[in-house]
């Protein structure tokens, strides 16, 4: 894979750049600018190189039809104000496009291309689809990683027609990824929660080969103090997944992995309702788990204090309501801790838990935050990834 940073001369050479700028919109406004921010170093370097800048990106799921509340309208107003320089939307039709001598009527301005989601051929990855788009620049950059587990058009088929590299995040991810899953400073330890264990079942039987340890949070630890015999009452649970949680278990001994799962947590009668801390084995029919507990807290945090390598994926609890956000923020504030000593590499992933680092402006405070979602769990199933087999 060839890192842009590394190509010579780009002096007046049209730019394809793929983002990932499928920000929440809520009535045509910005909710949240993280995945903007994080690709303005890539497009500050282009700028400085005097490339010109051609942005093909999405929102949304428009399914090959023009949806009006899906334009890249107000990405591209927040561009403009970010970089400071002129950013233009394109809403003529691509297939009428035809040639990249179109660009000489913009002069210096940055050009972004109507959601490439309103064409259906993008998500067929249509191959005459991409050689068009391919026609319009002199060199593809993939700067979206998350939408890198996608064989699309965009994505995965123009590099068959232009010279391709990756851009600066995409680098950063795949480099912090692959010292989670290669390049590993021991001892190494997940935090993994979510609601279904059975979406993230292939990610923690391939890290189980390569980790330490194991910590199993969230929905899906109730799974697991459910199936060593506690009643965890009317929490949040996958249902007939004791054949998973025994197959994680008897993988975890082989590998001498060790799984950790709440010895204590946090209840409540509803999701509004006081917290109350409780062992695992008192919980009643009418509780929900919320948290975990200070024993586990403890137990987290000291594990956190004996390793060098931590990735985290899942809140501990219901962080949006405080009451139980006690333990999600304790694992934060620990791992800062420890990144600020320079004791630990941490990775952070998942749209909840980037939420939660949000919450306590934490962001910057951790060695890599991805908000690649699916490409970010697929990556650490160990798949090859569509847009990254493209790259190579």
């Amino acid at each position: 894979m060839r890192s842009i940073i590394n190509e010579k001369n780009l002096n007046n050479k049209k730019i394809l750049l793929r983002l990932d700028l499928n920000v929440p919109l809520e009535r045509g406004k910005i909710t949240d600018t993280t995945r903007i921010d994080k690709i303005l170093p890539t497009l500050n370097f282009l700028i400085k190189e005097n490339a010109k800048i051609i942005i093909l990106s999405h929102v949304g799921r428009p399914k090959g039809k023009i949806v009006k509340e899906l334009s890249l309208e107000p990405i591209c107003k927040e561009l403009q104000n970010k970089l400071g320089k002129k950013v233009k939307l394109i809403t003529e039709n691509i297939k009428e496009i035809k040639s990249k001598n179109f660009l000489n009527n913009y002069n210096d301005e940055i050009l972004i291309l109507e959601n490439i989601r309103f064409y259906s051929e993008e998500e067929q990855n249509d191959n005459k689809f991409a050689e068009l788009l391919s026609s319009l620049g002199d060199i593809y950059v993939n700067e979206a990683f998350s939408c890198s587990h996608r064989a699309h058009a965009s994505i995965n088929e123009i590099p068959k027609f232009l010279p391709s590299f990756s851009g600066l995040q995409l680098d950063l991810e795949v480099n912090a990824l692959n010292k989670i899953i290669s390049d590993i400073t021991r001892p190494i330890t997940c935090i993994i929660g979510g609601s279904k264990i059975s979406t993230k079942i292939n990610v923690i039987k391939n890290l189980i080969t390569k980790f330490d340890n194991i910590i199993i949070v969230g929905g899906m630890a109730n799974n697991f103090i459910e199936y060593f015999g506690n009643s965890v009452g009317k929490s949040i649970k996958e249902r007939n997944c004791d054949k998973i949680v025994k197959e994680i278990i008897s993988l975890s001994k082989k590998e001498k992995c060790k799984i950790i799962y709440p010895e204590d947590v946090v209840i409540s009668k509803d999701l509004n309702g006081s917290p109350q801390k409780k062992e695992c084995s008192k919980i009643l029919s009418d509780e929900m788990i919320l948290d975990i507990g200070p024993k586990t807290i403890k137990k987290i945090t000291k594990i956190i204090d004996n390793s060098k390598t931590i990735l985290w994926n899942g809140p501990a609890g219901y962080f949006e309501n405080p009451n139980f956000a006690y333990g999600s923020i304790q694992i934060a504030k620990k791992i800062i801790e420890n990144n600020k000593a320079n004791k630990i590499f941490s990775v952070v992933g998942g749209g909840d838990t980037v939420s939660l680092l949000n919450n306590l402006n934490a962001l910057n405070k951790f060695n890599f935050v991805s908000t690649a979602g699916g490409a970010f769990l697929e990556y650490l199933e160990g798949k090859n990834l569509p847009g990254i087999t493209a790259l190579n």
